[in-house]
Formats: structure tokens, C-alpha cells, sequence
């Protein structure tokens, strides 16, 4: 008796292990993945001189 006890709770379990496998599925989307990125890109540069050369670019303004 205690044999078929074993064998059955053997079996039981070993359907509840089973019953509780987990499932990986991996599929394709049915619509195509869309990203939408909108980006703002600001520069700005600052310039800074010494005083001679202030002085030197005042004097002569067609350096540049």
C-alpha cells in the first residue's frame, strides 16, 4: 500500500512540475516598430581674448 502511495504521489508531482513549465515564446510584431526621436541640437561658442589682443584687433579692424 505505502509502495502505491509513493508511485502516485511520484506521479502526481511529476505532472505539477510539468503543468507549471514556464513558456518562452519569441514572435514578430505584426506592425513594424516605429521610433520617433526629435532632437534639438544648440551651439554656441564664446571667444575669449586677452586685453592686448582686444586692444590689437580695435586698432586694426580689418584683421578679420
Amino acid at each position: 500500500m505505502k509502495k502505491n502511495n509513493f508511485i502516485l504521489s511520484s506521479v502526481v508531482i511529476a505532472l505539477a512540475m510539468t503543468a507549471c513549465s514556464p513558456i518562452v515564446r519569441v514572435q514578430v510584431p505584426e506592425k513594424p516598430i516605429t521610433i520617433n526621436l526629435n532632437v534639438t541640437i544648440d551651439q554656441n561658442v564664446d571667444l575669449k581674448f586677452d586685453q592686448d589682443i582686444d586692444e590689437l584687433i580695435e586698432e586694426n579692424p580689418d584683421i578679420f
